[in-house]
């Protein structure tokens, strides 16, 4: 089970790259201390907007169109897979308790169906993509030189300092 990702699966990575190439920007696989005392980690975490994304794989989180049921030690793999349902639950429930959006996508959903999921979830709470230069206007692209973890940080952009009012929104942390 050492090969099975806990992050950075195909799915997951392409969603974050779609909204990514859209300007949003995001954590990934940031842990939340919730007051409760229960700590989560979406897969994709909004902290201004209090949005966390889940990516859920059908085997893991026991899809009902494409899960499937383990024949071979089965008396392992069903409460195994029970208990990350339930789990599921939980965390979704203190979440929203938090004061949090959850949204769960399977692995199966398109690309483009889980982009304007996240999307339509953004702007209702609010939230802008961020503009970057264009490319030809000879200033390099925002991430060139930056270490990939600057996901969550805010990009300042050459017309107009960061925190400037006209700048289109808040940014999205």
């Amino acid at each position: 089970m050492k090969a099975n990702r806990r992050t950075d699966t195909k799915p997951e990575l392409a969603l974050r790259h779609a909204l990514h190439r859209l300007g949003y920007r995001y954590r990934k696989d940031h842990r939340l201390d919730l007051d409760s005392g229960r700590r989560v980690r979406p897969d994709i975490v909004f902290t201004a907007r209090k949005l966390a994304v889940f990516v859920d794989g059908c085997f893991w989180h026991a899809c009902p169109e494409h899960g499937s049921k383990p024949k071979a030690n089965e008396w392992y793999w069903s409460p195994k897979l029970v208990k990350n349902v339930e789990r599921d639950r939980v965390n979704d429930a203190a979440l929203m308790l938090a004061g949090w959006t959850v949204i769960r996508l399977w692995e199966h959903v398109p690309i483009d169906e889980a982009v304007t999921t996240v999307v339509t979830a953004l702007a209702a709470a609010g939230a802008t993509p961020k503009s970057q230069p264009l490319a030809s206007e000879g200033q390099p692209h925002a991430s060139e030189g930056q270490p990939h973890a600057s996901e969550g940080q805010p990009h300042a952009s050459k017309a107009q300092p960061p925190g400037n009012p006209a700048s289109g929104g808040d940014p999205l942390s």
